[in-house]
Protein backbone atom coordinates (compact mmCIF):
# COMPACT_ATOMS: atom_id res chain seq x y z
CA UNK A 1 0.00 0.00 0.00
CA UNK A 2 2.99 2.70 0.86
CA UNK A 3 4.13 1.28 -2.15
CA UNK A 4 1.23 2.23 -4.54
CA UNK A 5 1.13 6.04 -2.54
CA UNK A 6 4.87 6.13 -3.19
CA UNK A 7 4.04 6.34 -6.75
CA UNK A 8 1.16 8.31 -7.05
CA UNK A 9 2.83 11.09 -5.03
CA UNK A 10 5.63 10.86 -7.25
CA UNK A 11 3.08 10.78 -10.92
CA UNK A 12 1.79 13.46 -9.20
CA UNK A 13 5.62 15.55 -8.76
CA UNK A 14 6.25 14.82 -12.00
CA UNK A 15 3.11 16.28 -13.77
CA UNK A 16 3.12 18.98 -11.63
CA UNK A 17 6.72 19.72 -12.99
CA UNK A 18 5.34 18.70 -16.71
CA UNK A 19 2.78 21.28 -16.15
CA UNK A 20 5.54 24.03 -14.70
CA UNK A 21 7.88 23.56 -17.56
CA UNK A 22 5.32 23.82 -20.21
CA UNK A 23 3.72 27.15 -18.95
CA UNK A 24 7.30 28.45 -18.55
CA UNK A 25 8.16 27.60 -21.73
CA UNK A 26 4.77 29.03 -23.23
CA UNK A 27 5.21 32.52 -21.31
CA UNK A 28 8.83 32.50 -22.43
CA UNK A 29 7.58 32.38 -26.25
CA UNK A 30 4.62 34.64 -25.47
CA UNK A 31 7.26 37.25 -23.83
CA UNK A 32 10.00 37.16 -26.36
CA UNK A 33 8.15 36.66 -29.31
CA UNK A 34 8.42 32.99 -30.39
CA UNK A 35 6.85 30.95 -32.80
CA UNK A 36 3.78 30.58 -30.94
CA UNK A 37 2.53 34.26 -31.45
CA UNK A 38 0.31 35.22 -34.61
CA UNK A 39 1.37 38.87 -34.99
CA UNK A 40 -0.49 40.59 -37.90
CA UNK A 41 -1.28 44.03 -38.81
CA UNK A 42 -3.41 45.02 -41.58
CA UNK A 43 -2.09 48.19 -43.36
CA UNK A 44 -4.83 50.45 -45.40
CA UNK A 45 -3.71 53.44 -47.90
CA UNK A 46 -4.75 55.22 -51.02
CA UNK A 47 -2.06 52.92 -53.25
CA UNK A 48 -4.05 51.23 -55.80
CA UNK A 49 -2.47 47.95 -57.18
CA UNK A 50 -3.90 46.09 -60.38
CA UNK A 51 -0.45 44.33 -60.57
CA UNK A 52 2.57 42.92 -58.39
CA UNK A 53 4.72 43.22 -60.91
CA UNK A 54 7.82 44.97 -59.39
CA UNK A 55 8.85 46.70 -63.00
CA UNK A 56 5.49 48.33 -63.44
CA UNK A 57 4.10 48.83 -60.15
CA UNK A 58 5.53 50.54 -56.87
CA UNK A 59 3.28 48.22 -54.43
CA UNK A 60 5.43 45.07 -53.89
CA UNK A 61 8.45 47.75 -52.97
CA UNK A 62 6.27 49.19 -50.21
CA UNK A 63 5.08 46.01 -49.32
CA UNK A 64 8.39 45.06 -48.75
CA UNK A 65 8.32 41.98 -50.77
CA UNK A 66 11.42 43.37 -53.43
CA UNK A 67 14.53 45.66 -52.95
CA UNK A 68 16.56 47.48 -55.02
CA UNK A 69 20.49 47.93 -55.52
CA UNK A 70 20.57 51.28 -53.27
CA UNK A 71 18.11 53.03 -51.42
CA UNK A 72 17.87 57.03 -50.53
CA UNK A 73 18.02 58.51 -46.79
CA UNK A 74 15.53 60.89 -45.27
CA UNK A 75 18.20 63.46 -45.93
CA UNK A 76 18.32 62.93 -49.78
CA UNK A 77 21.76 60.55 -50.01
CA UNK A 78 22.43 57.51 -51.75
CA UNK A 79 23.53 53.96 -49.75
CA UNK A 80 23.91 50.27 -49.91
CA UNK A 81 21.15 47.86 -49.98
CA UNK A 82 21.29 44.77 -52.29
CA UNK A 83 24.62 46.38 -53.71
CA UNK A 84 27.42 46.95 -51.02
CA UNK A 85 29.60 49.17 -52.99
CA UNK A 86 29.97 50.56 -56.84
CA UNK A 87 32.16 52.62 -58.64
CA UNK A 88 32.34 54.44 -62.27
CA UNK A 89 36.12 55.04 -63.41
CA UNK A 90 35.18 56.61 -66.59
CA UNK A 91 32.73 59.62 -65.76
CA UNK A 92 29.74 57.02 -65.22
CA UNK A 93 29.19 55.36 -68.58
CA UNK A 94 30.37 52.25 -66.94
CA UNK A 95 29.44 51.57 -63.58
CA UNK A 96 30.84 48.64 -61.53
CA UNK A 97 28.42 47.01 -58.44
CA UNK A 98 29.02 44.31 -55.88
CA UNK A 99 26.01 42.86 -55.30
CA UNK A 100 25.72 42.18 -51.26
CA UNK A 101 26.96 38.82 -49.92
CA UNK A 102 24.60 35.89 -48.10
CA UNK A 103 21.55 37.38 -49.58
CA UNK A 104 18.79 35.21 -51.04
CA UNK A 105 15.33 35.12 -52.68
CA UNK A 106 12.34 34.09 -51.09
CA UNK A 107 13.04 30.66 -52.90
CA UNK A 108 15.98 29.91 -51.09
CA UNK A 109 17.76 30.94 -54.50
CA UNK A 110 21.02 32.86 -53.60
CA UNK A 111 20.93 36.44 -55.11
CA UNK A 112 24.34 37.23 -57.08
CA UNK A 113 24.97 38.99 -60.19
CA UNK A 114 23.97 36.81 -63.11
CA UNK A 115 20.45 37.08 -60.98
CA UNK A 116 20.28 41.26 -61.33
CA UNK A 117 21.31 41.15 -64.85
CA UNK A 118 18.44 38.89 -65.47
CA UNK A 119 16.34 41.00 -63.13
CA UNK A 120 17.29 44.34 -65.10
CA UNK A 121 17.29 42.45 -69.32
CA UNK A 122 13.47 41.44 -68.01
CA UNK A 123 12.48 45.14 -66.60
CA UNK A 124 14.09 47.60 -69.70
CA UNK A 125 12.43 44.98 -72.22
CA UNK A 126 9.21 45.39 -69.97
CA UNK A 127 9.03 49.06 -69.38
CA UNK A 128 10.08 52.10 -71.97
CA UNK A 129 10.15 54.37 -69.03
CA UNK A 130 12.72 51.86 -67.24
CA UNK A 131 14.63 51.20 -70.35
CA UNK A 132 15.24 54.90 -71.16
CA UNK A 133 15.84 55.92 -67.93
CA UNK A 134 18.63 53.34 -67.36
CA UNK A 135 20.13 53.52 -70.41
CA UNK A 136 21.70 50.09 -70.57
CA UNK A 137 24.14 48.75 -73.49
CA UNK A 138 25.03 46.24 -71.95
CA UNK A 139 25.81 44.26 -68.90
CA UNK A 140 28.28 41.90 -67.73
CA UNK A 141 27.91 39.54 -64.63
CA UNK A 142 30.82 37.44 -62.72
CA UNK A 143 30.60 35.92 -59.45
CA UNK A 144 29.04 39.00 -56.95
CA UNK A 145 30.26 41.32 -59.51
CA UNK A 146 27.91 43.32 -62.19
CA UNK A 147 29.18 45.75 -64.74
CA UNK A 148 26.87 48.28 -66.96
CA UNK A 149 27.98 49.66 -70.07
CA UNK A 150 25.52 52.56 -70.67
CA UNK A 151 24.26 54.19 -73.77
CA UNK A 152 26.01 57.67 -72.48
CA UNK A 153 27.55 58.54 -69.21
CA UNK A 154 25.15 58.96 -66.63
CA UNK A 155 27.11 60.04 -63.53
CA UNK A 156 24.52 60.02 -61.18
CA UNK A 157 23.35 56.31 -62.19
CA UNK A 158 22.87 55.30 -58.64
CA UNK A 159 20.16 57.09 -57.69
CA UNK A 160 18.69 56.16 -60.71
CA UNK A 161 18.30 52.74 -58.81
CA UNK A 162 16.41 53.81 -56.63
CA UNK A 163 13.17 54.02 -57.90
CA UNK A 164 10.98 51.15 -56.73
CA UNK A 165 10.56 49.56 -60.42
CA UNK A 166 14.46 48.85 -60.69
CA UNK A 167 13.58 46.51 -57.81
CA UNK A 168 15.53 42.70 -58.17
CA UNK A 169 13.03 39.74 -59.00
CA UNK A 170 14.14 36.15 -59.64
CA UNK A 171 13.09 35.80 -63.71
CA UNK A 172 12.79 32.42 -63.65
CA UNK A 173 9.51 32.34 -61.46
CA UNK A 174 6.43 32.57 -63.13
CA UNK A 175 3.12 35.03 -61.42
CA UNK A 176 4.77 38.13 -61.86
CA UNK A 177 1.61 39.70 -62.00
CA UNK A 178 0.37 37.93 -58.59
CA UNK A 179 3.72 36.97 -57.09
CA UNK A 180 6.94 38.16 -58.04
CA UNK A 181 9.87 36.55 -55.32
CA UNK A 182 12.06 39.01 -54.26
CA UNK A 183 14.49 39.59 -51.07
CA UNK A 184 12.38 41.19 -48.73
CA UNK A 185 11.65 40.53 -45.76
CA UNK A 186 7.42 39.38 -46.92
CA UNK A 187 6.66 36.92 -49.41
CA UNK A 188 2.89 37.65 -51.30
CA UNK A 189 0.77 34.56 -50.18
CA UNK A 190 -2.35 36.02 -51.60
CA UNK A 191 -3.61 38.95 -53.82
CA UNK A 192 -6.51 41.05 -55.56
CA UNK A 193 -6.29 43.25 -57.66
CA UNK A 194 -7.12 46.65 -56.79
CA UNK A 195 -8.46 45.24 -53.41
CA UNK A 196 -6.36 43.30 -51.48
CA UNK A 197 -2.75 41.84 -50.38
CA UNK A 198 -1.84 39.14 -47.76
CA UNK A 199 1.70 38.72 -47.45
CA UNK A 200 3.63 35.94 -44.79
CA UNK A 201 7.10 36.45 -43.33
CA UNK A 202 10.28 35.38 -45.01
CA UNK A 203 11.89 33.72 -41.93
CA UNK A 204 15.35 33.64 -43.76
CA UNK A 205 15.42 37.26 -44.65
CA UNK A 206 18.75 38.66 -44.98
CA UNK A 207 18.68 41.41 -42.80
CA UNK A 208 16.84 39.36 -39.75
CA UNK A 209 13.79 37.75 -39.05
CA UNK A 210 10.70 40.32 -39.25
CA UNK A 211 8.95 40.97 -36.56
CA UNK A 212 5.56 40.27 -37.68
CA UNK A 213 3.88 36.88 -38.96
CA UNK A 214 1.76 38.40 -41.67
CA UNK A 215 0.78 41.48 -43.40
CA UNK A 216 -2.20 42.35 -44.80
CA UNK A 217 -2.26 45.79 -47.48
CA UNK A 218 -5.23 47.12 -48.49
CA UNK A 219 -6.52 49.93 -50.58
CA UNK A 220 -9.68 52.24 -50.14
CA UNK A 221 -9.39 55.85 -52.35
CA UNK A 222 -12.33 56.65 -49.61
CA UNK A 223 -10.19 59.33 -46.93
CA UNK A 224 -13.26 59.36 -44.75
CA UNK A 225 -13.78 54.85 -45.28
CA UNK A 226 -9.70 54.37 -44.27
CA UNK A 227 -10.62 56.98 -40.97
CA UNK A 228 -13.23 54.83 -40.33
CA UNK A 229 -11.38 51.55 -40.47
CA UNK A 230 -8.63 52.85 -37.93
CA UNK A 231 -11.04 53.99 -35.26
CA UNK A 232 -13.61 50.60 -35.85
CA UNK A 233 -10.10 48.56 -35.27
CA UNK A 234 -10.49 47.13 -38.67
CA UNK A 235 -7.05 48.34 -39.93
CA UNK A 236 -3.91 49.04 -37.58
CA UNK A 237 -2.00 51.89 -40.28
CA UNK A 238 -3.62 53.90 -42.34
CA UNK A 239 -2.28 55.65 -44.91
CA UNK A 240 -3.24 59.46 -44.85
CA UNK A 241 -6.61 59.03 -43.64
CA UNK A 242 -9.02 61.99 -44.32
CA UNK A 243 -7.02 65.32 -43.47
CA UNK A 244 -9.64 66.84 -41.29
CA UNK A 245 -9.67 63.96 -39.10
CA UNK A 246 -6.05 64.33 -37.66
CA UNK A 247 -6.81 66.37 -34.97
CA UNK A 248 -9.58 64.59 -33.89
CA UNK A 249 -7.41 60.90 -34.06
CA UNK A 250 -4.33 63.37 -32.14
CA UNK A 251 -7.39 63.25 -29.70
CA UNK A 252 -7.45 59.63 -29.00
CA UNK A 253 -4.92 58.27 -27.04
CA UNK A 254 -5.39 54.52 -28.77
CA UNK A 255 -4.43 56.09 -32.32
CA UNK A 256 -0.55 57.81 -32.96
CA UNK A 257 -0.20 59.93 -35.81
CA UNK A 258 2.96 60.81 -38.11
CA UNK A 259 3.33 63.83 -40.27
CA UNK A 260 6.40 64.70 -42.98
CA UNK A 261 7.13 66.74 -44.91
CA UNK A 262 7.84 65.34 -48.82
CA UNK A 263 8.67 64.95 -51.88
CA UNK A 264 6.00 65.42 -53.67
CA UNK A 265 4.45 68.70 -55.48
CA UNK A 266 1.12 69.85 -56.64
CA UNK A 267 0.96 71.49 -59.67
CA UNK A 268 -1.04 73.16 -62.34
CA UNK A 269 -0.03 71.63 -65.71
CA UNK A 270 -0.01 73.20 -69.33
CA UNK A 271 -1.17 71.63 -72.48
CA UNK A 272 1.52 73.37 -74.67
CA UNK A 273 -0.20 71.83 -78.02
CA UNK A 274 -3.17 74.42 -77.10
CA UNK A 275 -2.93 77.33 -78.37
CA UNK A 276 -4.43 79.33 -75.43
CA UNK A 277 -1.84 77.88 -72.78
CA UNK A 278 1.43 78.58 -75.26
CA UNK A 279 0.74 82.57 -73.75
CA UNK A 280 2.74 82.90 -71.22
CA UNK A 281 0.25 85.87 -70.10
CA UNK A 282 -2.57 82.84 -69.88
CA UNK A 283 -0.28 80.64 -67.97
CA UNK A 284 0.66 83.57 -65.31
CA UNK A 285 -2.93 84.63 -64.92
CA UNK A 286 -4.25 80.88 -64.24
CA UNK A 287 -1.43 80.30 -61.38
CA UNK A 288 -2.54 83.75 -59.75
CA UNK A 289 -6.09 82.30 -59.57
CA UNK A 290 -4.73 79.44 -57.08
CA UNK A 291 -3.84 81.11 -53.77
CA UNK A 292 -1.39 78.70 -52.30
CA UNK A 293 -2.20 79.57 -48.69
CA UNK A 294 -5.66 78.73 -48.96
CA UNK A 295 -4.91 75.66 -49.89
CA UNK A 296 -2.26 74.79 -47.10
CA UNK A 297 -4.81 75.84 -44.71
CA UNK A 298 -8.16 74.81 -46.16
CA UNK A 299 -7.83 72.11 -48.30
CA UNK A 300 -5.13 71.02 -46.36
CA UNK A 301 -5.62 71.22 -42.91
CA UNK A 302 -1.97 73.28 -42.49
CA UNK A 303 -0.64 69.41 -43.27
CA UNK A 304 1.61 71.41 -46.01
CA UNK A 305 4.01 73.79 -47.62
CA UNK A 306 3.35 76.55 -50.39
CA UNK A 307 5.57 75.49 -53.07
CA UNK A 308 7.36 78.16 -54.98
CA UNK A 309 9.16 75.49 -57.33
CA UNK A 310 9.39 72.01 -57.99
CA UNK A 311 11.71 70.55 -54.91
CA UNK A 312 11.56 70.89 -51.22
CA UNK A 313 13.06 74.38 -50.00
CA UNK A 314 15.25 72.67 -48.02
CA UNK A 315 16.61 70.29 -51.30
CA UNK A 316 20.35 71.69 -52.59
CA UNK A 317 19.31 72.09 -55.60
CA UNK A 318 15.95 74.23 -55.36
CA UNK A 319 17.11 77.82 -56.59
CA UNK A 320 15.74 81.09 -54.76
CA UNK A 321 12.77 82.30 -56.73
CA UNK A 322 11.17 85.43 -57.82
CA UNK A 323 8.58 86.85 -55.45
CA UNK A 324 5.03 86.00 -56.73
CA UNK A 325 1.66 88.09 -56.63
CA UNK A 326 -1.72 85.91 -56.40
CA UNK A 327 -4.96 87.11 -56.74
CA UNK A 328 -8.14 87.83 -58.97
CA UNK A 329 -6.56 91.87 -59.82
CA UNK A 330 -3.41 90.52 -60.70
CA UNK A 331 -4.67 87.53 -63.09
CA UNK A 332 -7.04 89.77 -64.77
CA UNK A 333 -3.83 91.98 -65.74
CA UNK A 334 -2.36 89.23 -67.23
CA UNK A 335 -5.34 88.71 -69.33
CA UNK A 336 -5.95 91.99 -70.76
CA UNK A 337 -1.75 91.96 -71.57
CA UNK A 338 -3.40 88.52 -73.72
CA UNK A 339 -5.85 90.76 -75.40
CA UNK A 340 -8.65 89.36 -73.04
CA UNK A 341 -11.46 91.87 -72.41
CA UNK A 342 -14.60 91.34 -70.14
CA UNK A 343 -17.90 91.69 -71.82
CA UNK A 344 -21.49 90.27 -70.02
CA UNK A 345 -19.26 88.96 -67.38
CA UNK A 346 -17.20 86.55 -70.19
CA UNK A 347 -13.43 86.84 -70.72
CA UNK A 348 -13.02 87.75 -75.16
CA UNK A 349 -10.50 87.94 -77.74
CA UNK A 350 -11.62 88.69 -81.19
CA UNK A 351 -15.00 87.79 -79.42
CA UNK A 352 -14.43 84.39 -78.38
CA UNK A 353 -14.88 83.23 -75.03
CA UNK A 354 -11.74 81.88 -73.23
CA UNK A 355 -13.25 77.89 -72.19
CA UNK A 356 -10.79 75.40 -71.12
CA UNK A 357 -10.99 71.48 -69.75
CA UNK A 358 -9.17 70.69 -66.72
CA UNK A 359 -8.62 66.96 -66.51
CA UNK A 360 -7.69 65.56 -62.36
CA UNK A 361 -8.10 62.77 -60.42
CA UNK A 362 -9.43 61.29 -57.55
CA UNK A 363 -6.36 58.99 -56.48
CA UNK A 364 -5.77 62.25 -53.89
CA UNK A 365 -8.47 63.78 -52.34
CA UNK A 366 -7.15 67.20 -51.89
CA UNK A 367 -6.46 67.25 -56.20
CA UNK A 368 -10.36 67.61 -57.18
CA UNK A 369 -10.46 70.85 -54.26
CA UNK A 370 -7.90 72.06 -55.97
CA UNK A 371 -9.75 72.20 -59.26
CA UNK A 372 -12.55 73.53 -58.19
CA UNK A 373 -11.15 76.58 -55.99
CA UNK A 374 -8.86 76.98 -59.49
CA UNK A 375 -12.89 76.80 -61.29
CA UNK A 376 -14.19 79.36 -59.10
CA UNK A 377 -12.10 82.14 -59.04
CA UNK A 378 -11.61 81.54 -63.18
CA UNK A 379 -15.57 81.76 -63.11
CA UNK A 380 -14.97 85.26 -61.34
CA UNK A 381 -12.86 86.56 -64.70
CA UNK A 382 -15.19 84.92 -66.52
CA UNK A 383 -13.52 82.35 -67.53
CA UNK A 384 -15.36 78.76 -68.71
CA UNK A 385 -13.75 75.79 -66.69
CA UNK A 386 -14.78 72.29 -67.58
CA UNK A 387 -13.33 69.63 -64.53
CA UNK A 388 -13.01 66.12 -65.81
CA UNK A 389 -12.62 63.92 -63.15
CA UNK A 390 -10.30 60.83 -64.62
CA UNK A 391 -9.70 57.35 -63.71
CA UNK A 392 -6.34 56.94 -65.37
CA UNK A 393 -4.63 60.38 -65.40
CA UNK A 394 -1.30 59.37 -66.82
CA UNK A 395 -2.77 57.34 -69.75
CA UNK A 396 -5.17 60.35 -70.60
CA UNK A 397 -2.95 62.82 -70.26
CA UNK A 398 0.05 60.69 -72.72
CA UNK A 399 -2.89 59.52 -75.24
CA UNK A 400 -5.64 62.33 -75.31
CA UNK A 401 -5.69 65.81 -76.58
CA UNK A 402 -8.85 67.23 -75.68
CA UNK A 403 -7.30 68.65 -72.16
CA UNK A 404 -5.87 72.20 -71.26
CA UNK A 405 -4.91 72.34 -68.11
CA UNK A 406 -4.71 69.40 -65.43
CA UNK A 407 -3.83 69.30 -61.44
CA UNK A 408 -1.46 66.72 -61.05
CA UNK A 409 0.84 65.38 -57.79
CA UNK A 410 4.17 63.98 -58.66
CA UNK A 411 7.30 62.88 -56.72
CA UNK A 412 9.45 65.40 -57.69
CA UNK A 413 12.67 64.09 -55.99
CA UNK A 414 12.30 60.58 -55.53
CA UNK A 415 16.08 59.44 -56.01
CA UNK A 416 18.07 61.90 -53.95
CA UNK A 417 18.63 64.24 -56.92
CA UNK A 418 16.90 66.37 -59.34
CA UNK A 419 17.94 64.55 -62.30
CA UNK A 420 14.34 62.41 -62.39
CA UNK A 421 12.15 65.10 -62.39
CA UNK A 422 13.74 67.77 -65.14
CA UNK A 423 14.46 64.68 -67.39
CA UNK A 424 10.99 62.89 -66.84
CA UNK A 425 8.89 65.99 -67.13
CA UNK A 426 11.19 68.67 -69.38
CA UNK A 427 13.03 66.44 -71.70
CA UNK A 428 11.29 65.73 -75.54
CA UNK A 429 10.50 62.09 -74.77
CA UNK A 430 10.07 62.51 -71.10
CA UNK A 431 7.00 60.26 -69.27
CA UNK A 432 5.81 63.07 -67.43
CA UNK A 433 6.13 65.74 -70.44
CA UNK A 434 2.52 65.45 -71.18
CA UNK A 435 2.40 69.25 -71.92
CA UNK A 436 5.23 68.47 -74.61
CA UNK A 437 7.11 71.43 -72.81
CA UNK A 438 9.77 72.23 -75.47
CA UNK A 439 12.48 74.77 -74.76
CA UNK A 440 15.99 74.50 -76.11
CA UNK A 441 17.86 76.41 -73.82
CA UNK A 442 15.94 74.08 -70.83
CA UNK A 443 17.40 71.24 -73.06
CA UNK A 444 20.93 72.40 -73.17
CA UNK A 445 21.00 72.45 -69.25
CA UNK A 446 19.47 69.45 -68.50
CA UNK A 447 21.89 67.61 -70.38
CA UNK A 448 24.92 69.79 -69.28
CA UNK A 449 23.24 68.35 -65.73
CA UNK A 450 23.52 64.77 -66.75
CA UNK A 451 27.13 64.60 -67.99
CA UNK A 452 28.55 66.19 -65.06
CA UNK A 453 29.40 64.43 -62.37
CA UNK A 454 30.67 66.70 -59.26
CA UNK A 455 27.81 67.26 -57.23
CA UNK A 456 28.06 71.26 -56.44
CA UNK A 457 27.63 71.74 -60.17
CA UNK A 458 24.86 69.54 -60.93
CA UNK A 459 23.07 71.44 -58.09
CA UNK A 460 23.69 74.74 -59.55
CA UNK A 461 22.86 73.53 -63.03
CA UNK A 462 19.66 71.87 -61.56
CA UNK A 463 18.78 75.50 -60.05
CA UNK A 464 19.53 76.91 -63.02
CA UNK A 465 17.68 74.74 -65.21
CA UNK A 466 14.44 74.94 -62.27
CA UNK A 467 14.84 78.85 -62.94
CA UNK A 468 13.72 78.82 -66.62
CA UNK A 469 11.09 76.92 -65.84
CA UNK A 470 9.90 79.11 -63.18
CA UNK A 471 10.06 82.45 -65.30
CA UNK A 472 8.57 80.97 -68.14
CA UNK A 473 6.18 79.00 -66.05
CA UNK A 474 6.26 76.27 -67.47
CA UNK A 475 4.60 74.87 -64.62
CA UNK A 476 2.96 76.11 -61.55
CA UNK A 477 3.61 74.98 -58.39
CA UNK A 478 1.00 74.79 -55.26
CA UNK A 479 1.86 72.72 -52.66
CA UNK A 480 3.89 70.12 -51.04
CA UNK A 481 1.50 67.72 -49.30
CA UNK A 482 2.57 66.23 -46.18
CA UNK A 483 3.17 62.74 -45.50
CA UNK A 484 0.95 61.47 -42.51
CA UNK A 485 -0.05 58.28 -41.37
CA UNK A 486 -2.36 57.33 -38.25
CA UNK A 487 -2.09 54.03 -36.33
CA UNK A 488 -2.65 51.89 -33.33
CA UNK A 489 -0.41 52.73 -30.41
CA UNK A 490 0.05 49.04 -30.34
CA UNK A 491 1.63 49.54 -33.52
CA UNK A 492 5.97 49.40 -32.73
CA UNK A 493 8.98 50.52 -35.07
CA UNK A 494 6.36 52.22 -37.90
CA UNK A 495 7.86 55.04 -40.26
CA UNK A 496 6.33 57.16 -42.56
CA UNK A 497 8.87 58.21 -45.36
CA UNK A 498 9.56 61.46 -47.62
CA UNK A 499 10.07 59.30 -50.38
CA UNK A 500 6.60 56.89 -49.91
CA UNK A 501 8.75 53.87 -50.76
CA UNK A 502 9.43 52.27 -47.80
CA UNK A 503 6.29 51.18 -45.84
CA UNK A 504 6.29 47.53 -44.57
CA UNK A 505 9.51 46.69 -42.97
CA UNK A 506 11.43 43.84 -41.16
CA UNK A 507 11.43 45.90 -37.87
CA UNK A 508 7.48 46.91 -38.01
CA UNK A 509 6.32 45.30 -34.55
CA UNK A 510 2.74 44.59 -32.56
CA UNK A 511 2.39 44.62 -29.19
CA UNK A 512 1.21 46.45 -25.81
Amino acid sequence: MKFMKSKCMMLIMVLSFVLVACSSHDNEETNTGGESENKEITFLSNFPFETMDPHLNWTPMRAGVVETLVKITEDYNIEPWLASEWETKDNGQTWTFKITENVTFQNGKTLDAEAVKASFERNIQNSAKMKAALSIESMEAEGQKLTFRLEKALPQFPSELVHPNASIIDVTEENMETAPIGTGPFQVATFEAGTKLELNRYDDYWGGKPKLNKVTFTYNEDANARTAALQSGDADIVYRPAIESLELLKQDKSIATEVVPSTRTTMLMFNMNVETTQDENIRRALEALIHREEVVSSVMAGQAEVSQGPFLADAPFSPSYEEKEFGEEIAKEYLQTAGFVMENGKALKDGNPLELTLVTYNYRPDLPIVAQILESNAKELGITMDIQIVENIDEYLKTKDDWDLAIYSANTAPRGDAGYFLNAVYMENGALNFGEVRDQNLVNVIHEFNGTAEIEKRNELAKEAVTIIDENRYHSFVVHPSNYAAYKNTVKNYQISKSEFYVITKDIDIGE
